[in-house]
């Protein structure tokens, strides 16, 4: 029975990979909007339209549950979505709230007053879209009180991992980290506000050095997924088969995607 995977692209193959590696009995349907990825460079507006024409695309798959694996999504368009849009008997999560959840200390549904954390300094690296949007650090506020938030827009890098370009994409991360370290020398941990990044972790991480911890999205998506479908099991849908749907050229994506994950990935037209 499928649940939904969303992304502007590829890099919700990252989330889906450890989705598959918590629940290898459910299917997950995913959509990839190859065809006008990246969102981080377009507007609020243009980003929720080709937001929603995905998810109602899963939904018509037999998904009921679909998780927006894609953090600019999940920033310029779920709000809206979930206030004006999606049906009563749908659900539609985002990816921010299980990271901030695990950079906060807090369990799943803790609706307690926001209170001081461990973690003082924050180094955010988002698409421009995701910077923008100020959603992480609006959902921050939620649970955190006395938390520094640096956000470094990185343009290039999903342009350049989309195009199989890894040392472009590794030399851009190199140059976001210095221009991060110019406004916060020593950030205690790093938040990877986009799936594609993963794919670039370790980048990331050597830019950053080994005092700053890291968080990435896609075990901790994962879990909290693992744990929503455990207490929430009438979310699953009518799918019965993965699948794997792209707007672009499904050739072209599925052999960008087989060297991503590095097993074959039979993608079809949405």
């Amino acid at each position: 029975m499928a649940v939904g995977v969303f992304d502007s692209g590829l890099g919700g193959l990252t989330v889906l990979d450890a989705l598959n590696r918590r629940l290898p009995d459910v299917p997950f349907v995913y959509y990839g909007d190859n065809a006008n990825t990246p969102y981080g460079t377009r507007d609020a507006e243009d980003i929720y339209q080709l937001t929603t024409k995905g998810v109602q695309r899963l939904f018509d798959e037999g998904c009921d549950l679909v998780i927006l694996a894609c953090n600019t999504a999940s920033a310029a368009a779920l709000r809206r979505m979930q206030e004006t849009w999606i049906p009563k008997d749908k659900r539609v999560l985002g990816v921010f709230v299980p990271l901030i959840e695990s950079l906060t200390e807090r369990q799943w549904g803790d609706n307690s007053p926001p209170r001081e954390v461990a973690v003082k300094h924050v180094a955010l690296f988002a698409t421009p879209a995701t910077v923008a949007s100020r959603a992480f650090q609006r959902e921050l506020a939620f649970r955190a009180i006395g938390v520094d938030v640096e956000a470094q827009p990185c343009g290039g890098v999903v342009d350049a991992i989309e195009q199989g370009d890894m040392i472009l994409a590794e030399a851009l991360v190199h140059s976001h980290v210095e221009a991060l370290h110019r406004r916060m020398p020593k950030p205690e941990a790093a938040v990877l506000g986009c799936t594609h990044y993963p794919l670039m972790e370790d980048a990331f991480r050597a830019a950053l050095g080994p005092d700053v911890s890291v968080y990435s999205q896609p075990e901790l998506v994962a879990a909290s997924l693992d744990d929503y479908l455990k207490r929430h099991p009438e979310m699953v849908g009518e799918g019965r088969e993965s699948a794997f749907l792209t707007t672009g050229d499904p050739a072209a994506v599925g052999r960008k995607a087989t060297q991503f994950l590095r097993r074959r990935i039979p993608f079809r037209a949405a």
